[in-house]
Order: C-alpha cells, then sequence, then structure tokens
C-alpha cells in the first residue's frame, strides 16, 4: 500500500497526521482498507511509508489486529509511486510470477479485488488495473481499453480524454514487473512504468467495475467517504458500529435539541450542544459544537471549538482552532490550528 504522500490537499488536518491515518468513520482511513483486504484473502501487507511513517508503526503494529501481518519500509526521499512500489520489493513474498497486489492509501472503493485478480491471471498480465468511470476524466489517468479489456494507453492528467475510464489506484502487478522498475530513484507509474509496458507490447489489462469508489484527498470527498461509510453507502467491516444517521464514539456527548445527521461521526469525548445541528460533517476527538451554531459538510479538528451560533459550510477547522460566536464560513475555507477568530457577525470566505 503506498502511503508515503504528504496529503497537502488536505491541509492543515495533515500537519499533525498522514492523510491515510486521519479518523474516517470512527478509525484510521486505512483501517477501512486493511480490513477490506483481509475480507479479500489477503494475508501479508507492506506499507510504504515516508512522511511521519513512524504514526504508522504505532497505530497498526503488526497487523494482527486485521488478521494480517504487516511489514514497513520507509522512503527518506520521494520516490514517487513507481519508486515507492520498488523500494517496498524486498518485503514482497512468493515467486516471480506471483500477483502483487498494489493499492494508492487515500482510496475508498468497494470493487471486487479477487475479480481483478481473477483477470490478471487468465490474462497472465504484466499488470491489470482497476477502472472506474467518471463525469470529469482529464482530472485522473485517462485509461481506454480495446474489446477485450487490454489496455491501449495510459494518458495521465490530458486536457482531451479520449474515454471517461479511468485509472482508480489499485494494481496487480506480476512480482517480476516490479522488479524491472529502476530502484534508488524516483519513478511514476503513470507516466514512466505503465506507458513503457504498454509501448513493449506487454499485456496490460483493465478491470472496469461501477461499485463504490471515491478519492477521499480533498475535504469534500473526505467527508463524503466518511459519511458514505457510516451510512452504509460503502459498507466496511472497519465502522466501529452499526450504520445509521451518525456515529457517536465513546464519550461523545449530544445535548437535548441538538440534531446530529446525515452520517456525521462525533470523535471520542466531542461535545454538541444544545440547538446546534451537525449534519454531514465529521468532528474529531474532543471537538465542541456549542449551543446553536450550524455545521454542515464542515471537518472540525481535534479539540477545535465552534462558538454559540457560528456557522459553517463546507469549512475544514485545524486542530485547537476557536471559531468564535456568529462567525460565518463559507464553503471551502480553511482555518489553521491555533487559530481564534473572535465573535463576529463577519462572513469569512478565505482561509486563516
Amino acid at each position: 500500500m503506498l502511503v508515503g504522500g504528504q496529503g497537502t490537499r488536505l491541509r492543515p488536518l495533515t500537519l499533525s497526521a498522514p492523510k491515510p491515518l486521519l479518523p474516517t468513520a470512527g478509525v484510521p482511513f486505512l483501517s477501512h482498507q486493511l480490513a477490506r483486504a483481509a475480507e479479500c484473502g489477503i494475508t501479508h501487507v507492506v506499507l510504504a511509508t515516508a512522511y511521519r511513517a513512524d504514526m504508522f508503526t504505532e497505530c497498526f503494529g503488526d497487523g494482527a489486529e486485521f488478521g494480517l501481518s504487516i511489514d514497513y519500509m520507509y522512503e527518506s526521499t520521494p520516490l514517487g509511486t513507481g519508486g515507492g512500489i520498488r523500494n517496498a520489493a524486498s518485503r514482497l513474498r512468493g515467486g516471480p510470477d506471483d500477483p502483487i497486489v498494489v493499492l494508492n492509501g487515500d482510496i475508498l472503493s468497494g470493487h471486487d479485488l479477487p475479480a481483478q485478480v481473477d483477470v490478471h491471471r487468465k490474462a497472465d498480465a504484466a499488470v491489470t488495473l482497476h477502472l472506474v468511470e467518471v463525469d470529469d476524466p482529464a482530472r485522473y489517468g485517462c485509461v481506454p481499453t480495446g474489446p477485450s479489456g487490454r489496455v491501449t494507453a495510459f494518458l495521465e492528467k490530458t486536457p482531451n480524454p479520449v474515454t471517461n475510464r479511468i485509472n482508480a489506484g489499485c494494481y496487480v502487478f506480476r512480482r517480476s514487473v516490479i522488479d524491472r522498475i529502476p530502484d534508488g530513484r524516483a519513478v511514476s507509474v503513470e507516466r514512466e512504468t505503465f506507458p513503457s509496458l504498454i509501448a513493449a507490447g506487454a499485456v496490460v489489462m483493465g478491470y472496469a467495475e461501477s461499485a463504490y469508489w471515491l478519492d477521499v484527498g480533498t475535504p469534500e470527498a473526505f467527508v463524503r467517504g466518511s459519511c458514505d461509510l457510516v451510512l452504509g453507502r460503502m459498507p466496511s467491516p472497519a465502522v466501529p458500529g452499526e450504520c445509521g444517521d451518525a456515529l457517536l464514539l465513546d464519550g461523545a456527548s449530544v445535548a437535548p435539541g441538538a440534531s446530529v445527521s446525515g452520517g456525521t461521526v462525533a470523535g471520542p469525548g466531542s461535545v454538541v450542544g444544545e440547538g446546534a445541528v451537525v449534519d454531514g460533517s465529521v468532528l474529531f476527538e474532543a471537538a465542541t459544537i456549542e449551543a446553536g451554531a450550524v455545521v454542515r459538510g464542515s471537518i472540525i479538528g481535534r479539540g477545535a471549538a465552534v462558538g454559540a451560533g457560528a456557522a459553517l459550510d463546507g469549512a475544514v477547522i485545524g486542530d485547537g482552532a476557536f471559531i468564535g460566536p456568529g462567525n460565518e464560513l463559507t464553503k471551502g475555507i480553511r482555518i489553521w490550528p491555533g487559530v481564534r477568530l473572535a465573535p463576529t457577525s463577519i462572513r469569512f470566505s478565505s482561509d486563516i
């Protein structure tokens, strides 16, 4: 699993923790991937780490909690997707023709992984890519295929996509193909490895499926993924409770007359005050929403507080920040950790 990125699109949340460890439906995001991997029959996982690598070991240990064996590899300098995969090769098990599943650490997917592996084996492919259809393929790697499903090109973030099928961030490699990726330097599988394999005539297959899929790399998508897990739209054995309109974790309290809905997670020790409305949001540990505040589609960081009567829509509030009563924060605004906004009636629309 590739978990070495710094998660810049999710700042300021990722200043204190890597993106795959952010609380998502009550557990670190990566817990959902690990639980799904185990459910699909995978027994050994290598985490390719870089940014705050020690936090992964502290969180997951040897993997026994998931019925897995987890090894860790560290990149002292960024190696890209291909370089990260190659760097992890020394921890892989099995022979040169065995299938190796590679997952991007910011993808929430319900696709049939064993079926993807089956396609890979039957085609004797070098690599088999999971593909999904999206409305805006220009933001992703565009992947056209022939009638048999064989990939004919890999066009990374092209302005004129020839198909709406894109790279969904789950690959099945033949082990020997990983061993041929250049070692010790940055390599992009999207811009170098896949195009080179296709040009050389290697069999690169596409496995297209329409099951739930989401790249959680932006705040809006992160909130949506967490809510979908809580609501049961994306089943995950790692969700620590029954699916429903809200997930209240240990010590979370909701005052009489308050409304918590839309798949909201209230983290451990968080407080929602009387008459407050929290809809489709993520409250980290010890977050506080005071009386009468309205929070929609937002992320409230660890120990942060939203004052009485404040209104947030699509905001990201960093750890320990305070939003004074009366503030109104519009979609996309990000408040950095520790910032304190005094009581006001001003509507903010830029980061602070």
